[in-house]
């Protein structure tokens, strides 16, 4: 575990330190300093900011995603031309040229997942800080207890206000399992518990569901809806809400705030995403149009398609009447008229 912490150590640190300023914050302009509500701003507030710093990455998923939908037609010859080929050299090849493929267009499937890899040692980082802080002294957090020493940059009077804060009664540390195996150290009632941690994980789990149904079908081509890239998306649509079903119920009131949150703001990201800047050859694109149509303005990348064609064209082939030569005027000899 000590390992584990002294790699985490930068994550926590920056967790505990956005808490903490957030807290402190929402203190100075007039909430109860143990108020669950202002933990719970904090956590919100928290979500914010690692957002904010994600947009970066975010936009390169989008393009990636985009991208593996725009070659999919040209993977499946690549598949076809490879298919039945199991030999060394054969598989060497299409490797080969997959990957040449995916430098031609600037595609790197590894960005696609690369948000939600980059929030984990976040989450994990806060899954921890909420677990200990709020732990500390009731459920064997080993010889430190954070109430008397503090936890990374939160102080100790502030790990004592978490341990002891609460929303709609129950305690920010508490968790659907510590309910139902009747833990005697929650801090809410068994059924006040239950109710909201239950109501919270069917909200993390469909907010994730539609995100991924939303992009299926809004935002991929009639050519990415078949093939291996389809398949993998099918198997996130059902595999990830069943991965937050099983772990929901581990995670702290507080950790569940942080996830739902995080589902809502990608949600949201997302629509406007493939509202204003949809795939080619997308549901969301033909829509798009149709509004567009409706202000009487041209379909989406009408313009740099003409432009490409402009510049294809052959140097020399001009659009329009030509200039004619000026015929020059004889001069008239003297006696003529």
């Amino acid at each position: 575990m000590a390992f584990l912490d002294t790699i985490m150590w930068p994550f926590s640190w920056a967790v505990s330190f956005i808490l903490s300023a957030w807290h402190s914050l929402l203190t100075m302009v007039g909430l109860p300093e143990g108020s669950g509500w202002n933990w719970a701003l904090s956590i919100l507030l928290l979500v914010l900011v690692i957002r904010i710093i994600l947009i970066p990455l975010f936009v390169r998923q989008i393009k990636s995603q985009r991208g593996m939908q725009i070659i999919q037609p040209e993977l499946k010859k690549l598949q076809a031309k490879y298919k039945g080929k199991k030999d060394p050299v054969s598989r060497q090849a299409q490797v080969s040229e997959q990957q040449a493929l995916f430098k031609r267009h600037k595609v790197n499937p590894f960005m696609t997942c690369l948000p939600i890899l980059a929030q984990m040692p976040i989450f994990l980082a806060l899954f921890w800080c909420l677990n200990r802080i709020g732990g500390s002294g009731r459920m064997g957090t080993g010889d430190v207890d954070y109430q008397e020493e503090g936890y990374y940059a939160l102080s100790s009077r502030e790990v004592t206000s978490f341990a002891n804060s609460r929303i709609f009664e129950v305690g920010m540390p508490d968790t659907l399992l510590g309910a139902v195996q009747g833990d005697p150290a929650l801090m809410g009632g068994t059924v006040a518990v239950i109710a909201l941690t239950t109501v919270m994980i069917i909200m993390m789990v469909s907010t994730q569901f539609f995100t991924q149904k939303q992009l299926m079908q809004k935002n991929m081509s009639e050519a990415a809806l078949t093939g291996q890239f389809a398949q993998t998306q099918k198997i996130m649509l059902y595999a990830l809400p069943l991965v937050f079903i099983f772990g929901g119920v581990y995670f702290p009131v507080g950790v569940l705030i942080y996830w739902t949150a995080t589902n809502f703001w990608t949600m949201g990201q997302q629509w406007w995403v493939i509202r204003n800047n949809p795939t080619p050859g997308s549901l969301a694109e033909k829509e798009l149009n149709l509004r567009r149509a409706t202000k009487g303005l041209p379909p989406v990348g009408e313009d740099a398609r003409k432009a490409r064609e402009e510049a294809e064209k052959p140097k020399g082939q001009h659009k329009g009447p030509t200039a004619q030569p000026k015929k020059k005027k004889k001069k008239k000899k003297k006696g003529q008229r």
